[in-house]
Protein backbone atom coordinates (compact mmCIF):
# COMPACT_ATOMS: atom_id res chain seq x y z
CA UNK A 1 0.00 0.00 0.00
CA UNK A 2 1.19 3.44 -1.15
CA UNK A 3 2.42 5.88 2.07
CA UNK A 4 1.21 9.09 -0.83
CA UNK A 5 -1.93 9.51 -3.05
CA UNK A 6 -0.86 10.43 -6.76
CA UNK A 7 -0.14 14.89 -6.79
CA UNK A 8 -1.28 16.60 -9.29
CA UNK A 9 1.51 16.44 -11.78
CA UNK A 10 1.15 20.08 -13.04
CA UNK A 11 2.34 21.74 -9.75
CA UNK A 12 5.57 23.60 -10.18
CA UNK A 13 8.37 23.05 -8.10
CA UNK A 14 11.31 25.49 -7.85
CA UNK A 15 14.82 24.00 -6.80
CA UNK A 16 18.49 25.00 -6.66
CA UNK A 17 21.21 23.32 -5.11
CA UNK A 18 22.94 24.61 -1.30
CA UNK A 19 25.19 26.99 -1.53
CA UNK A 20 23.06 28.85 -3.87
CA UNK A 21 23.26 28.06 -7.55
CA UNK A 22 20.69 28.75 -10.16
CA UNK A 23 17.07 28.02 -9.68
CA UNK A 24 14.98 24.99 -12.05
CA UNK A 25 11.72 25.08 -12.43
CA UNK A 26 10.52 21.00 -12.64
CA UNK A 27 6.62 19.51 -11.63
CA UNK A 28 6.02 18.01 -8.45
CA UNK A 29 5.76 13.94 -8.78
CA UNK A 30 4.65 13.09 -5.37
CA UNK A 31 4.66 14.21 -1.79
CA UNK A 32 5.28 11.21 0.78
CA UNK A 33 5.60 10.82 4.26
CA UNK A 34 8.88 12.65 4.76
CA UNK A 35 9.80 14.03 1.34
CA UNK A 36 9.15 14.28 -1.90
CA UNK A 37 10.27 13.75 -6.09
CA UNK A 38 10.19 15.25 -9.36
CA UNK A 39 12.15 15.35 -12.30
CA UNK A 40 15.67 17.18 -12.92
CA UNK A 41 17.79 17.59 -15.88
CA UNK A 42 20.80 16.56 -14.44
CA UNK A 43 21.55 13.92 -12.10
CA UNK A 44 22.38 14.76 -8.61
CA UNK A 45 24.01 12.98 -5.91
CA UNK A 46 22.42 11.52 -3.12
CA UNK A 47 23.12 13.44 -0.03
CA UNK A 48 23.08 16.70 -1.78
CA UNK A 49 21.06 19.53 0.28
CA UNK A 50 18.83 21.68 -2.39
CA UNK A 51 16.36 24.24 -1.02
CA UNK A 52 12.90 23.31 -2.52
CA UNK A 53 9.90 25.76 -3.17
CA UNK A 54 6.13 25.59 -4.16
CA UNK A 55 5.28 28.75 -5.46
CA UNK A 56 1.72 28.31 -6.37
CA UNK A 57 0.39 28.87 -3.17
CA UNK A 58 0.63 32.03 -0.73
CA UNK A 59 2.42 31.69 1.36
CA UNK A 60 4.98 30.20 -0.99
CA UNK A 61 6.22 26.79 0.54
CA UNK A 62 10.18 26.65 1.01
CA UNK A 63 12.23 24.13 2.92
CA UNK A 64 15.75 22.30 2.76
CA UNK A 65 15.77 19.07 1.62
CA UNK A 66 18.66 16.41 1.33
CA UNK A 67 18.62 14.47 -1.84
CA UNK A 68 17.87 10.69 -0.84
CA UNK A 69 18.02 8.89 -4.38
CA UNK A 70 18.65 9.90 -8.06
CA UNK A 71 16.99 7.25 -10.82
CA UNK A 72 17.67 8.05 -14.95
CA UNK A 73 13.83 8.56 -16.12
CA UNK A 74 13.86 8.44 -20.14
CA UNK A 75 16.02 11.72 -21.04
CA UNK A 76 16.32 13.20 -17.39
CA UNK A 77 16.77 12.03 -14.00
CA UNK A 78 13.80 11.38 -11.02
CA UNK A 79 15.45 12.44 -7.47
CA UNK A 80 13.76 12.19 -4.41
CA UNK A 81 14.58 14.54 -1.29
CA UNK A 82 13.73 14.15 2.40
CA UNK A 83 12.77 17.38 4.58
CA UNK A 84 15.48 17.96 6.99
CA UNK A 85 13.25 19.83 9.44
CA UNK A 86 10.39 17.30 10.62
CA UNK A 87 7.52 20.25 10.69
CA UNK A 88 8.08 20.69 7.30
CA UNK A 89 6.36 17.34 5.82
CA UNK A 90 3.38 18.78 7.54
CA UNK A 91 3.57 22.39 6.02
CA UNK A 92 4.20 20.23 2.41
CA UNK A 93 0.79 18.43 3.07
CA UNK A 94 -1.12 21.67 3.73
CA UNK A 95 0.13 23.00 0.49
CA UNK A 96 -0.09 19.63 -1.58
CA UNK A 97 -3.84 19.65 -0.57
CA UNK A 98 -4.07 22.83 -1.56
CA UNK A 99 -2.85 22.08 -4.82
CA UNK A 100 -5.20 19.30 -4.96
CA UNK A 101 -8.22 22.11 -3.84
CA UNK A 102 -7.07 24.20 -7.24
CA UNK A 103 -6.70 21.17 -9.56
CA UNK A 104 -9.90 19.88 -8.42
CA UNK A 105 -11.53 24.06 -9.04
CA UNK A 106 -10.23 23.63 -12.30
CA UNK A 107 -11.32 20.21 -13.19
CA UNK A 108 -15.08 20.74 -12.22
CA UNK A 109 -14.94 23.95 -14.47
CA UNK A 110 -13.98 22.16 -17.05
CA UNK A 111 -15.71 18.99 -16.63
CA UNK A 112 -19.23 20.72 -15.30
CA UNK A 113 -18.86 24.30 -16.11
CA UNK A 114 -19.58 25.15 -12.42
CA UNK A 115 -17.30 27.97 -10.97
CA UNK A 116 -16.62 27.38 -7.27
CA UNK A 117 -14.58 29.36 -4.86
CA UNK A 118 -11.69 27.83 -2.98
CA UNK A 119 -14.00 27.46 -0.44
CA UNK A 120 -16.97 25.65 -2.26
CA UNK A 121 -13.75 23.52 -3.58
CA UNK A 122 -12.52 23.01 -0.41
CA UNK A 123 -15.57 21.71 0.78
CA UNK A 124 -16.55 19.52 -2.15
CA UNK A 125 -12.96 18.23 -2.10
CA UNK A 126 -12.92 17.19 0.99
CA UNK A 127 -16.33 15.61 1.28
CA UNK A 128 -14.96 13.46 -1.26
CA UNK A 129 -11.50 12.74 -0.80
CA UNK A 130 -10.17 13.56 1.89
CA UNK A 131 -10.66 9.95 3.69
CA UNK A 132 -8.08 8.96 1.16
CA UNK A 133 -5.43 11.34 2.03
CA UNK A 134 -2.96 9.11 4.35
CA UNK A 135 -2.59 10.83 7.67
CA UNK A 136 0.63 12.53 8.74
CA UNK A 137 2.71 10.91 11.39
CA UNK A 138 2.44 12.36 15.01
CA UNK A 139 6.29 13.42 14.93
CA UNK A 140 5.33 15.38 11.25
CA UNK A 141 2.38 17.19 12.90
CA UNK A 142 5.05 18.30 15.98
CA UNK A 143 3.41 15.94 18.13
CA UNK A 144 6.21 13.62 20.64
Amino acid sequence: MRSYIRHPSDIPIEFRQEPVSSIETRKLHDVSCGGLSFSVATAIDPETIIRVQITCVEPSFEAPCRVSWCRPMRDQYLIGVEFLVPQDEFRARMVEQICHIEHYKREVLEREGRQLTGEQAAREWIHKYAKDFPALSSRAAGGN
